[in-house]
């Protein structure tokens, strides 16, 4: 009796956690739907930004504005992480943290030597994964989705144009999930700083003749700066949208799997239990024998 005694035990535990994995994966439902149409919406307006900005930055030859474009050796590097606050969303953190952890190994080894690779995250998880690495990290930003909106993801842009500016980082290279579909999330690193001007095919029948109103200059000063946040923004909601997803698909596997965990626990349950009243039956049985003869 004991051993069924433990048995219903675990068939309690197991009903409470299939009913918080199944709420949880309804809660990331929800939540995919409203980031979903967010990347989608934001998608179409960074590349067209972003094509524009391409088709300029050849043409460019204002000192300030050309900072942006121009390739620098690599002395001091920052990566910025974007991961999730929370767990329970299978690979998402883990894809994430091993590309930066092929990052660190192998493209910027020897900047990580001597301490010149700095890490800012977005997202707890990335720097508890991170952290043994013992590098200068940036937490300021780290609860960014906590309230995710266009005005936190563009502070996060400014910083880091103004670090590159000043010269204090000679790249920024973010490293996130881009979002697919609920089911697939594709791990990415793309250079932020500076500004990369190859085009590829579809870009270059672009014509870059345009006519400026009121000038290149005081336009692009406005175009440049928008068109950086803007794409780092893009980032932020794809590694949002994909979070929601990879959790939504996690659960569900989390909750069928504890479907198949509560129906193994009930047939060892009822076998227990017919073993059970099939023992006392014969112990009766004997005991009646016993007293007729």
């Amino acid at each position: 009796m004991a051993n069924l005694k433990e048995v219903r035990v675990r068939i309690s535990s197991t009903i409470s956690t299939q009913q918080i994995t199944k709420a949880m994966k309804l809660v990331s439902a929800t939540k995919l739907r409203k980031a979903q149409s967010a990347i989608f919406q934001m998608r179409p307006y960074a590349d067209k930004l972003n094509g524009v900005l391409k088709n300029l930055g050849d043409s460019v030859d204002d000192e300030k504005l050309s900072k942006y474009f121009r390739e620098q050796t690599l002395d001091r590097v920052l990566l910025i992480v974007v991961s999730s606050d929370r767990g329970l969303c299978g690979g998402f953190n883990a894809n994430v943290v091993k590309r930066t952890r092929t990052l660190l190994n192998n493209e910027y080894a020897e900047l990580v030597a001597k301490k010149k690779v700095d890490l800012l995250f977005i997202g707890k998880k990335g720097f508890e994964m991170l952290k043994k690495f013992e590098l200068p990290t940036n937490t300021e930003f780290m609860g960014t989705f906590g309230q995710l909106n266009a005005d936190s993801g563009f502070a996060i842009g400014d910083y880091a144009m103004d670090k590159f500016l000043n010269g204090t980082y000679n790249r920024v290279e973010v490293v996130y999930n881009k979002f697919k579909n609920a089911a697939t999330q594709i791990v990415s690193n793309e250079i932020l700083l500076p500004v990369s001007i190859k085009k590829s095919a579809a870009t270059k029948s672009v014509s870059n003749d345009y006519i400026f109103e009121p000038n290149k200059v005081e336009i692009l000063e406005e175009l440049i700066p928008r068109s950086i946040k803007t794409q780092l923004y893009r980032s932020l909601l794809d590694s949002f949208a994909s979070e929601h997803g990879a959790r939504m698909i996690s659960m569900d596997k989390a909750t069928d799997n504890a479907g198949e965990i509560l129906k193994q626990l009930k047939l060892q349950y009822n076998r227990g239990r017919q073993a059970a009243i099939t023992n006392e039956i014969s112990e009766i049985v004997g005991g009646a024998a016993a007293l007729n003869g």
